[in-house]
């Protein structure tokens, strides 16, 4: 996991969503966009239905679906090439915010609190009222910079990291208990670097990406602004770009 520096700044205002030529931008608004985090992988029998589950999430819905494919899985005959050791402390990190005991997959998180209940979520979900930070992001592919901007009522201390996920990603698996599938996935986290915390009302924050090694799978970027103390989300931000 990459930890990357913080460097702090005065606000500037507010950046208008915009996606034309080579560039992109978008910014939060008055409502809290849904963080939906799956834990799954293509080793275990349970995980397609919420695979698809996940994948009801299109691109053009105000939310971030991150797919985190874990590798524990991996030593029981099929090895998932989307798995990390990353995700796996993602996940663990998760299962001590909530209190459980075990990580288990398929697993739904959404803004921080296991759900189990997964099945009946109605999907898109509906944004929450009264965020506690705002989120601007613009870059033009290689490089994005964020602003992050503390409104009254926030946690002293945030942190945050960056997701890049990529869709339409199809798998043939041939052995473990899936083998003989043909599985489909969205959403599927490539890359995750963290942000460490910070304290102060605002902050400007600089992420570079991978090269994409496949251009074929649409791409997004996402940052997800974390209350430092709890780990639950307040504000995030996706980018199609």
């Amino acid at each position: 996991m990459t930890w990357l520096a913080a460097t702090a700044f005065v606000a500037s205002a507010p950046v208008a969503l915009a996606q034309g030529g080579a560039s992109c931008s978008a910014r939060s608004g008055d409502t809290v966009t849904p963080v939906i985090e799956l834990y799954t992988s293509e080793g275990c029998s349970s995980c397609p239905p919420a695979d698809r589950w996940l994948s009801r999430i299109r691109p053009d819905t105000p939310a971030v679906a991150l797919a985190f494919h874990v590798n524990y899985w991996d030593r029981l005959g099929w090895p998932d090439r989307f798995a990390s050791s990353e995700f796996t402390r993602r996940q663990a990190e998760q299962q001590a915010v909530n209190g459980a005991r075990v990580s288990y997959t398929p697993q739904v998180v959404v803004q921080g609190r296991d759900r189990p209940d997964w099945p009946g979520i109605v999907l898109p979900m509906a944004p929450s009222a009264s965020p506690l930070v705002d989120v601007a992001i613009s870059g033009d592919g290689r490089s994005f910079d964020a602003q992050v901007q503390m409104r009254p009522g926030a946690p002293s201390r945030l942190a945050a990291f960056w997701a890049v996920t990529e869709n339409g990603h199809r798998s043939a698996v041939t052995a473990g208990e899936n083998a003989g599938e043909k599985l489909a996935h969205d959403h599927v986290v490539r890359e995750l670097h963290r942000v460490p915390p910070w304290t102060g009302a605002s902050i400007r924050l600089s992420f570079s990406p991978a090269a994409a090694p496949d251009a074929s799978h649409p791409r997004a970027l996402s940052l997800v602004v974390i209350d430092a103390a709890t780990g639950r989300p307040l504000q995030a931000l996706r980018l199609p770009c």
